[in-house]
């Protein structure tokens, strides 16, 4: 009777549960109330939070991938295999061992469950990094999350996110005022100073450009950027952007209020002009052109952006905006919170540098909130008609929560100033802002 319960008990996820499981489930539990209970970014942390708890229970049929060729992960000489074929292997099994140029010796583990069927290398020849090793066989599939989550790693995802964003976005505020387009732009200081930062306590450039990002205040795009050039910190820059976005209200006040007078918070500005129909649709075509010709390497951003706003403003296509603002976009939104948090192991989540880059995404999103007050008080220096600082502080992408706070924070000194559709405008100029810088690190340091 023992004997049966144990072989039963081999048989449940008991025996495969690890001591960081319980840990991350606890994380969990923080990110569930924060979206729950405070209201904090839930349509994004909900599913970040419900990924992150299934991939902390021993569910590995989620998340392997199909059975197949295996390919030499670098350049060397394979040492020797621990298989012979017809052997039957799982899901970190050792397969075999290559020595790199400098004599290192590096595990070649199996990434799936099945029978190996051919050996392609004989021990002591050499191998070139992406050759193919053996032939993994079997009847089943990969796991749900492992197709799911090529939507981040084939940059679908995101771009997705921006044509729901586009559809949504009014750039009319800009136009009416372009000069708020130098608040967006110097908020993305906060991105740079964050990216030296990071490169000084010694995270390689990929990894720095990747926690910068957070600084921008822009979900998608940070995932995007750290799915490129940092893919293993991909959890924590993704936890840090979202959370850091849903306290947007509480960590930008302070800041705003300690570099700005009463003085200056009690500006009115002037009512902006009406931007006509042409003149949105020929702003859509040449940032297009232009962002694409300067920084290619953000074209699927920058292209599903300003696509969802050519939508929107064109006037003929209602519903396609219609599904970009709702089902693509919330489809979307569902798909790319479970997959981010997916990838949110105990392994990898729980580290030293987790903390790190948690606490440089405040430095990052602080800097840039002071970037885009400062730069509005030194345009105050030269226009004859006076910019409210305040609205300096939405030169982050977080649209519109962070023109919401701007307006907020007017109306503390004059409940009759509103600020909202000014703020606006640097709020759209930090998104096109983020996608081009993030579309150079990619260029400069993929």
């Amino acid at each position: 009777m023992l004997q049966d319960f144990l072989d039963f008990f081999k048989l449940t996820g008991f025996p495969d549960v690890t001591w960081q499981m319980p840990v991350m489930w606890s994380v969990c539990l923080v990110l569930f109330y924060l979206a729950v209970y405070k209201g904090f970014e839930p349509l994004l942390l909900v599913p970040i939070a419900f990924g992150a708890l299934l991939a902390n229970l021993p569910a590995p049929a989620l998340v392997s991938e199909p059975p197949g060729i295996v390919l030499s992960p670098l350049a060397g000489e394979l040492v020797e295999w621990t298989i012979t074929p017809g052997t039957h292997v799982k899901e970190g099994d050792l397969l075999g061992r290559v020595k790199d140029p400098d004599g290192q010796i590096h595990e070649l583990k199996a990434h799936s469950h099945g029978q190996v069927t051919e050996l392609k290398t004989s021990p002591g020849e050499p191998v070139h990094e992406g050759e193919e090793l053996l032939n993994v066989f079997s009847r089943e599939p990969g796991g749900l999350y492992y197709y799911i989550s090529k939507g981040i790693e084939w940059e679908i995802f995101p771009p997705l996110i921006f044509l729901g964003v586009g559809a949504l976005t009014d750039f009319g505020p800009l136009l009416a005022r372009p000069i708020t387009l130098l608040l967006g732009a110097a908020a993305q200081v906060g991105v740079a100073a964050t990216f030296l930062i990071a490169s000084l306590i010694g995270f390689s450039p990929g990894e720095a450009a990747s926690i910068g990002i957070i600084g921008g205040a822009d979900g998608p795009t940070a995932i995007f950027l750290s799915a490129k050039l940092a893919p293993h910190l991909l959890p924590a820059i993704a936890v840090a952007a979202y959370s850091y976005m849903a306290l947007v209200p509480l960590i930008q006040p302070p800041i705003m209020r300690a570099l700005t007078t009463k003085k200056e918070r009690l500006i009115r500005m002037k009512s902006l002009r009406q931007v006509n129909k042409l003149e949105k649709l020929v702003f859509a075509l040449v940032v297009t052109v232009v962002c694409i010709l300067l920084v290619p390497a953000a074209a699927s951003l920058i292209g599903m952006l300003m696509l969802g706003n050519f939508l929107r403003e064109c006037g003929v296509t209602d519903r396609l905006v219609k599904a970009s603002q709702n089902e693509i976009i919330n489809i979307i939104t569902i798909f790319l919170g479970t997959s981010v948090g997916i990838t949110m192991t105990g392994e990898r989540f729980l580290k030293p540098e987790t903390l790190m880059i948690i606490g440089l995404g405040v430095v990052a999103f602080g800097v840039a909130t002071a970037g885009g007050v400062l730069m509005a008080k030194l345009l105050n220096l030269v226009l004859p008609e006076k910019i409210n600082p305040l609205i300096g502080s939405a030169g982050v992408s977080a649209v519109p929560m962070a023109a919401r706070v701007s307006q907020v924070e007017g109306q503390r000194e004059d409940p009759q100033n509103f600020l909202l559709m000014h703020a606006m405008g640097p709020n759209v100029a930090g998104v096109i802002g983020t996608a081009v810088i993030a579309g150079y690190y990619i260029a400069t340091l993929k």
